[in-house]
């Protein structure tokens, strides 16, 4: 065979291996986004090693390619060198298998006071020669561990409208009838006397009118078929997100209009839960992190803490018997201030819900993808007798 018809054969070889990797790729994602079991994350990690390998081989021969190319051009390579060239990548191996088996693998390798010998040819252009092998010399055969996996930062969320009355709105617009506390009693009458009437129940109605939130994100089909992980399914995920803190700020925002009332004792606190809201209303505390803090270091008169753990309470935690629920500061205010919403929120907060999309759809113009997500709905205070918006104060009242 010829050098020409070497070359040709070889690059024809190149083409085959380089059409190989895409699939691979894409081979690669799926297994590792279906992955729920060990031996399923094995086969995903065994295509893997099967790429690297494929990479390898035509790296090799692309170095193979470019030498017969070289040769072609009439500018073979000296024997000499070539031997050289070899015998340096011997050693090159025999290096590589020292450091990968941490010292035990030592053939081909010269010694000197337990360091090897490294040819100063072998170094970098303009370093010294030196006995021993640092990490700056072995570093291109150092694996670097690259995660493909974004981590997403931690925050504080809870989704309020879990707490809040919230009904499937099926107009634009509308009002919702809210039942007043019943506190008219029944009348004492001698027998066979006439019934008196009953006294009719009192409604407040509630005026809602829904509001539309949404956004769009394009992704284009190159970064969905390169990207190692379910691109699409972060950025929905990112995009959920933002729906929940949409909700949140909504509904945090009708708290705050409740009554303001200041704590600076744990006596401010019992006086607005004992005498302030009317015992017939579920009581609950949403707290920010900075009240949540001063909760947390509430004592009674025996030294011992008021905050409680609770297998009952939904948030797990309790204080003075009632179940406390934790959001960010800014929630409701900014950041190290000290708020809280106490009383019934599934009373206080009347949630229209009128509809709650996430879709995506191919867009053939950008060859890509668009995501989008959208909700309408409206919040608005209900029963104003509900609860009210405390804020802390460091200076207890006089």
């Amino acid at each position: 065979m010829t050098l020409d018809e070497k070359l040709k054969a070889l690059r024809d070889k190149l083409d085959e291996n380089r059409s190989k990797v895409p699939g691979l790729k894409t081979e690669i994602r799926g297994l590792v986004e279906k992955a729920e079991t060990e031996e399923e994350l094995k086969a995903a990690q065994a295509k893997r090693s099967a790429l690297e390998k494929l990479n390898e081989e035509i790296r090799k021969d692309e170095a193979t390619e470019a030498l017969y190319v070289e040769a072609i051009e009439g500018n073979p390579v000296p024997a000499q060198r070539h031997n050289e060239n070899n015998a340096n990548q011997e050693l090159r191996n025999s290096i590589n298998a020292f450091i990968r088996s941490k010292g035990k693998k030592t053939e081909g390798l010269t010694f000197r006071d337990n360091e090897v010998v490294v040819p100063g040819e072998m170094l970098r252009a303009g370093e010294t020669p030196t006995a021993g092998i640092t990490s700056t010399d072995a570093e291109p055969v150092i694996p670097v561990a690259v995660s493909y996996s974004p981590q997403r930062e931690l925050q504080t969320v809870i989704d309020l409208k879990q707490f809040a009355n919230v009904f499937a709105a099926t107009t634009a617009s509308g009002k919702y009838p809210m039942l007043k506390n019943v506190k008219a009693v029944l009348n004492s009458v001698a027998e066979l006397e006439e019934n008196p009437d009953l006294i009719k129940p009192d409604f407040d109605k509630v005026d809602w009118e829904v509001q539309t939130y949404r956004g769009a994100i394009p992704l284009s089909q190159e970064s969905i078929d390169d990207a190692e992980i379910d691109l699409i399914g972060i950025v929905a995920e990112n995009a959920n997100q933002q729906k929940l803190n949409t909700t949140n700020q909504a509904i945090a925002g009708v708290l705050k209009t409740f009554t303001a009332k200041t704590t600076a004792t744990l006596d401010d606190l019992k006086h607005i839960i004992n005498v302030d809201i009317d015992p017939a209303y579920t009581k609950a505390l949403v707290t920010s992190q900075s009240y949540y803090n001063w909760l947390d270091t509430l004592k009674d008169g025996n030294g011992r803490y008021l905050m409680q753990d609770s297998i009952i309470s939904p948030s797990g935690k309790t204080v003075l018997g009632m179940p406390v629920f934790v959001v960010a500061d800014t929630t409701f205010g900014a950041a190290g201030e000290a708020h809280a919403f106490i009383g019934d929120v599934k009373r206080a907060v009347l949630f229209a819900n009128r509809a709650d999309i996430t879709i995506t759809w191919a867009k053939n113009e950008i060859y890509g993808q668009y995501l989008q997500v959208a909700t309408r709905f409206d919040a608005e205070a209900a029963d104003k007798q509900a609860g009210f918006f405390l804020t802390q104060s460091d200076s207890p009242k006089q």
